[in-house]
């Protein structure tokens, strides 16, 4: 991995623990950045209409991937969340329909607990999951049977991080440090000392040379994501100077891509009062923003950008629609 994007991943970490918000994914490439191997930070029990976009929004600040562990009911009441995580470049289990003792039920329960949530997590965009984890841990040769007749590795984890028994921010840093290569961490969505403990995860696990990635279908354990970004290019980020008379500097960096759209970072140096236009190119399609107050002109292809409280460094997810050029920058003052 280049050291502009090393140092990208490790820049938005460090802001983030300052409440801000600043950049989108960047997953990790197979290099020396992840030396020592890959773990599979997860998180149950989402998707949440008060904790997820913070937990997305902390994770991508981070440069962080995980893995969400969603059950059916809270997919169903909340299928835009499930479109958000994939977004965000999350993957997506199954953690159950109900979230019961899943070894007190019948096969036959047991079995429609599992496919109602596949049901309810493919309706909300989430794609067919492959990895199942059963509520509380709790499993047996019967559930995993269940679970295989729907293509469904079962998983648990390696260490627990104790959210849901009250442990501090510090406390789930602590159990985060704990991680080697292929193991799993359980966190949950809906806790703010969870959320709070991501900057300072994402720190730890870079200066460890481990690096968050998906977890194996087949092994049950973490590994490589196999789905991108692709590598970063070799040539520097593009910097499109100021106009006159504008004391600012805005530089684009790519970020995660996918098969079918790419994230963009910009940061602006030399002013906080900046506006920034960014121009994409057509048949492109700007489907998220964030640290930005964004507006669009009559194309919905140039977009002017100002502050918003969260720092100067802010980003895009673009539908390429077979454009995978990236936009024109230019940078004035207020």
């Amino acid at each position: 991995m280049p050291k502009w994007t090393r140092s990208l991943l490790l820049a938005g970490a460090m802001l983030a623990a300052g409440a801000v918000a600043v950049a989108p994914p960047l997953s990790a490439s197979a290099d020396a950045s992840c030396q020592n191997g890959y773990v599979g930070l997860t998180y149950d029990d989402g998707p949440n209409p008060s904790t997820t976009n913070q937990l997305l929004s902390a994770l991508r600040s981070a440069g962080l991937r995980a893995t969400m562990f969603n059950t059916g009911q809270n997919a169903a009441a909340n299928p835009g969340l499930v479109g958000a995580q994939v977004a965000a470049g999350m993957w997506v289990g199954n953690h159950s329909y109900t979230h019961p003792h899943m070894l007190s039920l019948s096969q036959a329960q047991m079995s429609s607990e599992l496919s109602r949530t596949q049901t309810a997590i493919r309706n909300g965009g989430g794609g067919t999951p492959t990895i199942f984890r059963p509520p509380y841990g709790e499993t047996n040769g019967t559930l995993q049977s269940a679970a295989s007749a729907l293509g469904l590795r079962t998983v648990t984890w390696d260490v627990d991080s104790q959210d849901w028994n009250g442990a501090s921010t510090a406390q789930i840093v602590q159990a985060a440090s704990r991680l080697t290569n292929g193991q799993l961490i359980l966190m949950h969505d809906n806790y703010q000392t969870t959320i709070q403990a991501i900057p300072q995860i994402a720190a730890g696990l870079a200066q460890r040379g481990l690096c968050a990635g998906t977890i194996s279908p087949s092994t049950g354990r973490a590994v490589a994501p196999s789905d991108g970004p692709t590598t970063p290019p070799t040539t520097p980020p593009t910097t499109t100077p100021p106009p006159t008379g504008g004391n600012c500097t805005a530089t684009y960096a790519e970020g995660q891509k996918w098969s079918d759209r790419f994230n963009g970072q910009v940061t602006v140096s030399g002013s906080s009062s900046w506006i920034v236009t960014v121009t994409f190119r057509s048949p492109q399609r700007v489907i998220a923003t964030w640290n930005t107050a964004a507006s669009w002109d009559s194309t919905g292809l140039v977009m002017t950008a100002r502050p918003n409280g969260s720092g100067n460094v802010f980003g895009f997810t673009v539908q390429h629609n077979g454009n995978w050029t990236w936009p024109s920058l230019s940078c004035r003052t207020s």
